[in-house]
């Protein structure tokens, strides 16, 4: 068992940290009624996204240097432990189905690996050996991006991710909730989101989850929009892997196109159900083979390639 020291060195410096202080005005939240405390949560979360505002500039110069780097190849990685990790793993999981991302080009890693995201593994947040053996696992190299994920910007998991592919000669990032934090101090581009006390002391995946899953979003969605997987607000790279999802397909083609239900159909049909092509065979008037050519020579850029056609 670690000395008591310890705990005392922890319990310090947990009690400087923004996130973690106690709101004496709430002391007695329990006796309040239902709708009394749902107001005073919906009040809380409602300040989220002007702090997010503040720290825009700084998210928009990360995004562009993310972009820069999967235009080459590189994968996007986030790391985190407990709330963080799984937000970072649920971004990475929804990258596939809405921009057609390849097989482990967005990855979410967690501290203690996928159990950790349905039972608490919170142990295994205090281990930078592990989140080095697991980049390691990837072949984390120059090309990728490595985004820390931290509401205290303490934990030694995202802070060892982040240290480690920084060596490895990656980008990166450290998202945290807290001023001055380790994490953003070890990245290339620190993002501290600071969004003060939570409704309950301490509780993390409140306030502090709602603005890592707004920077998360951001990320991920806009390093999408420079990477050409959307036209306009379309995403037409929609992998269509069910039944909503080939229903949306159809009404984004005929949104970007105007073109009644049997042309979007047969768009579809002669491009395998891919929706950039699809939309490109009836903007650009070509057949399916030379959509998918114009395609591969604009680097997946539906502009780019409408240009080429009709230019």
């Amino acid at each position: 068992m670690p000395p008591a020291s310890n705990y005392r060195d922890l319990r310090t410096e947990l009690d400087s940290l923004t996130t973690e202080s106690f709101r004496r005005e709430l002391a007695d939240i329990d006796q309040l009624p239902t709708l009394d405390i749902a107001r005073l949560m919906n009040n809380e979360d409602a300040t989220v996204p002007a702090a997010v505002a503040e720290r825009l500039p700084e998210i928009a110069a990360a995004i562009d240097a993310v972009a820069e780097r999967m235009a080459r190849g590189g994968r996007l990685i986030y790391a985190g432990a407990g709330t963080a990790g799984r937000l970072g793993v649920l971004d990475a999981s929804e990258c596939p189905p809405t921009f057609n991302t390849r097989p482990g080009q967005v990855v979410g890693l967690i501290a203690g690996g996928p159990q950790a995201l349905v039972a608490s593994m919170e142990g295994a947040e205090d281990s930078k050996e592990l989140a080095e053996a697991d980049l390691d696992a990837l072949g984390v190299g120059a090309d990728d991006t490595v985004v820390g994920v931290s509401a205290s910007g303490r934990t030694p998991y995202a802070i060892g991710a982040v240290a480690h592919a920084r060596a490895r000669g990656s980008l990166t990032i450290g998202l945290a909730c807290n001023a001055g934090s380790a994490l953003a101090a070890a990245a290339e581009h620190g993002i501290e989101v600071v969004v003060g006390p939570e409704l309950l002391t301490g509780s993390t995946r409140l306030k502090a989850g709602t603005a890592q899953k707004l920077v998360l979003n951001m990320i991920s969605t806009i390093t999408m929009i420079r990477l050409g997987k959307t036209y306009g607000n379309l995403m037409v790279d929609v992998r269509a892997s069910n039944d909503k999802l080939r229903a949306r397909s159809r009404r984004i083609v005929a949104l970007a196109t105007g073109a009644a239900d049997e042309e979007v159909e047969a768009a579809l049909a002669a491009t395998d159900g891919e929706v950039k092509n699809a939309i490109l065979t009836l903007l650009a008037d070509v057949d399916g083979p030379t959509a998918a050519r114009l395609l591969e020579e604009s680097g997946g850029r539906l502009r780019t390639a409408l240009a080429r056609a009709t230019g």
